[in-house]
C-alpha cells in the first residue's frame, strides 16, 4: 500500500483537515456577520454546508492527533470506505451549497446591481470563495482516500 500525502493518520492528513477546518470557519464567519444573509436560502444552505463540513473536519482531524500521538495506523478498509463516503458526502453538499450562492450573487453583484451598504455583496463573496476552497481541500482529500481504498 503506497503512502500518499494526506492519508488518514499522518501529518500532511492531519494539515489538510486542520486547513478545511479553517476556511470553512472562515466562510461561515464572513457570512454571518453580512448582515441580513438569512434572508437568502442558498446562503443558509452555505452556513449548513460548511457547518456539516467543519464537524466532519475537525472530527478527522482529532482521529488524525490521536493516530500521531499513539502511532496507530488508521489504513484498514472499514475506516478508509467510512472516509471516502464521507468526504464524498461532505464534497458534493459543499460544492452544491458553493455553486448555489455564487449564483445568487452573480445574478445580484453583476446582473441586477442589487449590492448597497444594506446587503454586503463583497463579503458574501469573500465567503463564496473560502467555501470554494474548502470543496477544493476536500475534494483532494477524498480523491487521496479513493486511492488508498482502491490499494487494498
Amino acid at each position: 500500500m503506497k503512502v500518499l500525502i494526506g492519508s488518514p493518520g499522518s501529518a500532511s492528513g492531519l494539515t489538510l483537515r486542520i486547513t478545511q477546518c479553517a476556511f470553512a470557519a472562515s466562510s461561515i464567519a464572513l457570512m454571518v456577520s453580512a448582515s441580513d444573509f438569512s434572508s437568502y436560502t442558498a446562503f443558509c444552505y452555505l452556513i449548513a454546508s460548511m457547518g456539516l463540513q467543519l464537524l466532519w473536519s475537525f472530527g478527522l482531524a482529532c482521529l488524525d492527533i490521536y493516530a500521531l500521538r499513539r502511532k496507530r495506523d488508521l489504513q484498514n478498509p472499514v475506516l478508509v470506505s467510512l472516509f471516502v463516503v464521507g468526504d464524498w458526502v461532505t464534497a458534493m453538499l459543499s460544492l452544491a451549497a458553493a455553486c448555489s450562492s455564487a449564483g445568487v450573487i452573480v445574478l445580484y453583484a453583476r446582473d441586477l446591481d442589487f449590492c448597497n451598504p444594506r446587503i454586503p455583496c463583497r463579503q458574501y463573496e469573500i465567503s463564496i470563495i473560502f467555501a470554494f476552497i474548502t470543496w477544493l481541500l476536500i475534494a483532494m482529500s477524498s480523491h487521496v482516500m479513493f486511492w488508498i481504498l482502491a490499494s487494498f
